[in-house]
């Protein structure tokens, strides 16, 4: 790739306001006591979108904290829609693909907006750390990181609930630097994110950092940025579903860079996120208007999380009540949370492949399932402007006459597992 000078950004304490600088991979504000997320705040008030060859994701490298390039990275694309528009009554229905869709130009080879967030995550990594990267997944975030430290040589430890493992597939094999370790069946996402706390006891690793990193959450940010780069204004409706939220989060910090932009008007627009009944605990808080969460029985959590089908929804531990999080994003916005079930997601999944010719996943289909409930109740005017964030599809089309390649775990732990057993295990993994 082309070189070029890393991006500039401060970082700001969105609990005290304080400005201070990056120290390569903080995560938090070093003298706040309170939870709160740190913002990038870029020297580029305006975003340039590159067009330099290949440069994929980084055509917005403006607001990515980047330090570096990476090869094979892909942009969301954004287009109108007709067919979904004309059968929901809408008129300015914008979809912004990310998967694979190539007639539209998508071309994401792990068919997931995770890759947004994992090519932005690695680039701010200094090309000189020797330590390695650990990521806790329900299965498309580490399909995603998995396939980009693979193709640029980056050390990866994966953790992943056994129940999730189908979602570990890829059209071509990985490179030897990307591990597995599962936690056992029965287990979900929380778990998982458990025994990768257990590995990071280990001074040979260090956390991604989830929605506290910016680079994670800013890179899912470009879905706004190409949505809003397409249509030319900001939208009036964002809907997107939700596992943490940080895909929603990132959406409200786009838009506000954009309004600081000045090119695209003043308009904040509406979060509508949703989740796949009967595992709705952001739902169920939204809905009593609590910051903090709900209790959540932790075996009847790991039910519902069986029952649904988009499982790379099933976070129990989401960035919601903290400061800069989701609770403050959708009070902040007008927004909602809405709900879905397995039944709507599987209608509506077949409406989007009837209107628009690509298969997508039940995160994004729970996602179009409430759009359409909205437009049913009266809440979205047919006039308004409407993004659609279609956050992974077209992998049926990808793999299409061809055979994936799995991903599999090195060490499959109990859902309680011993620390000691686990640390000597992941470190003999990168000896």
């Amino acid at each position: 790739m082309s070189k070029f000078e890393p991006t500039e950004y401060k970082l700001v304490c969105l609990a005290t306001g304080e400005q201070f600088e990056d120290a390569g991979w903080t995560l938090s504000c070093p003298t706040c006591e309170k939870p709160s997320l740190i913002r990038a705040d870029y020297a580029k008030k305006q975003l340039t979108v590159r067009d330099d060859e290949e440069c994929g994701l980084y055509k917005f490298r403006d607001w990515l904290p980047m330090k570096r390039m990476l090869k094979c990275s892909s942009s969301p694309v954004t287009y109108k829609s007709e067919g979904l528009a004309a059968a929901l009554g809408l008129k300015n229905l914008y979809i912004t693909f990310n998967g694979y869709f190539p007639e539209r130009g998508a071309t994401m080879p792990t068919c997931s907006f995770k890759e947004t967030e994992a090519y932005s995550v690695c680039a701010r990594m200094d090309e000189k750390n020797e330590k390695v990267l650990v990521v806790a997944s329900a299965g498309n975030t580490a399909r995603a990181f998995a396939k980009v430290c693979s193709d640029n040589n980056i050390k990866l430890l994966l953790s992943v609930p056994s129940d999730n493992l189908n979602a570990l597939w890829f059209d071509e094999p990985l490179n030897d630097c990307v591990k597995l370790i599962a936690c056992e069946k029965g287990g979900d996402y929380f778990d998982a994110i458990h025994l990768s706390n257990l590995a990071l006891k280990s001074p040979k690793f260090y956390a991604e950092g989830g929605a506290q990193n910016i680079a994670r959450r800013d890179g899912m940010g470009t879905t706004v940025l190409s949505a809003v780069t397409t249509i030319g204004r900001i939208p009036d409706y964002y809907f997107q579903a939700v596992g943490s939220g940080t895909g929603a989060i990132a959406a409200w910090e786009a838009n506000l860079r954009l309004i600081e932009d000045g090119r695209f008007g003043s308009n904040v627009m509406k979060l509508m996120v949703s989740q796949n009944a009967p595992f709705l605990p952001m739902y169920n808080a939204w809905r009593a208007d609590s910051r903090d969460m709900l209790p959540y029985d932790e075996n009847q959590a790991r039910k519902d999380v069986e029952i649904i089908d988009a499982k790379v929804l099933s976070n129990r531990k989401p960035p919601y009540g903290i400061c800069g999080g989701l609770y403050d994003a959708l009070k902040a916005t007008d927004g909602d949370v809405l709900m879905a079930t397995n039944e709507q997601a599987v209608e509506a999944a077949k409406l989007f492949l009837e209107t628009e010719g690509v298969d997508i996943y039940p995160a994004p289909a729970i996602a179009l399932a409430t759009l359409i409930d909205c437009v049913k109740q009266g809440r979205i005017e047919p006039e308004a402007t409407v993004m659609l964030n279609i956050t992974g599809g077209g992998e049926k089309k990808l793999l299409q006459n061809r055979e994936p390649w799995m991903l599999a775990p090195t060490h499959v732990f109990p859902l309680n597992p011993d620390e000691k057993d686990v640390v000597e295990k992941v470190e003999s993994l990168f000896n």
